[in-house]
């Protein structure tokens, strides 16, 4: 199946979301011209606008994951290094951050994400038309990277299931690494490895669920969900082909390992975690309650939560 190149805009001229699996990297989202259903009231939307920057960097020795999340009234940021072969964690930071002041996620993929604490800050950038910069700095923490490639990207737009109003992400493949990272007074190349994002833009529900297993090589990877957006971005990557995928059945065994198949038959597969890291936040008018597993697959990084 060809999937149609992605549009400037997701919301059309009708001011309704075009909605689908589409190749390639989108405009910003016009939400504000959204029409009904999906119309919603500019203190809603402000509510329930959340935008996200995520970064998963892999090579044989190390797996890092990096993100900037703006939800409107509030943002935070976090990172953490993964050590393969010890399977500790070398370091980690998750702080929230102040409206308005300390977190920035751009309108689109390529604009980038920043956070900036005292002693603590993320920088995603763009480099070049396929490309980002990435760098942190957090105390013992300090990674530079580059990572680009021709791949296609995904988008996919589609209403949410979670009481919210329409969404839409984009995913890259497997990404041509290099750089350096420190962590844990460790030093690390990141030269040969693989990256990918995930750049996610929508107008959520105010309770969110999903479980979201994405793995990328040079040459294979996928990017599976279930919960708030239903099967809507889940997708194959094989050989610079962009391949659209049916819903995800996943089974937990005892052991901690999933069982992945999706219903179309395209791909199965058994996950079986390196590692695990737990980040709960409780405050007062919200809550989050995070649960990565990593585990590169040889020159695959990937990520489930």
């Amino acid at each position: 199946m060809s999937l149609a190149p992605a549009p400037v805009d997701v919301v059309g001229s009708d001011g309704l979301p075009l909605c689908g699996r589409f190749r390639g990297l989108a405009g910003a989202p016009g939400w504000t011209h959204l029409a009904a259903p999906h119309a919603r009231g500019a203190l809603w939307r402000r509510l329930h606008h959340k935008r996200w920057h995520f970064v998963a960097l892999a090579t044989e020795e190390v797996f890092c994951a990096v993100a900037v999340v703006d939800i409107g009234w509030s943002n935070t940021a976090f990172a953490y290094v993964f050590d393969r072969a010890t399977g500790a964690f070398l370091d980690a930071f998750s702080p929230l951050g102040l409206p308005g002041l300390t977190a920035s996620v751009g309108h689109t993929a390529m604009e980038g994400a920043r956070f900036a604490l005292p002693g603590r800050r993320i920088v995603i950038d763009a480099d070049g038309a396929h490309g980002h910069r990435l760098q942190v700095r957090a105390g013992g923490m300090r990674i530079d990277a580059r990572y680009a490639g021709e791949g296609p990207r995904l988008l996919a737009v589609g209403p949410t299931l979670d009481g919210g109003a329409v969404h839409s992400t984009q995913k890259s493949p497997g990404l041509a690494l290099e750089g350096r990272l420190e962590a844990g007074g460790r030093h690390y190349r990141l030269d040969g490895g693989t990256a990918s994002y995930d750049y996610s833009n929508g107008l959520l529900g105010r309770q969110t669920h999903w479980r979201w297993i994405s793995a990328h090589g040079p040459r294979l990877g996928f990017n599976l969900q279930t919960g708030y957006f239903g099967d809507a971005e889940n997708a194959l990557w094989l050989d610079g082909e962009l391949i659209p995928l049916g819903a995800v059945r996943i089974a937990v065994e005892a052991s901690g390992a999933w069982q992945l198949d999706t219903e179309d038959g395209l791909l199965a597969l058994r996950f079986v975690p390196e590692g695990m890291r737990h980040d709960d936040k409780h405050l007062v008018v919200a809550s989050s309650r995070l649960r990565p597993g990593n585990r590169p697959l040889r020159r695959l990084g990937a990520r489930a939560g």
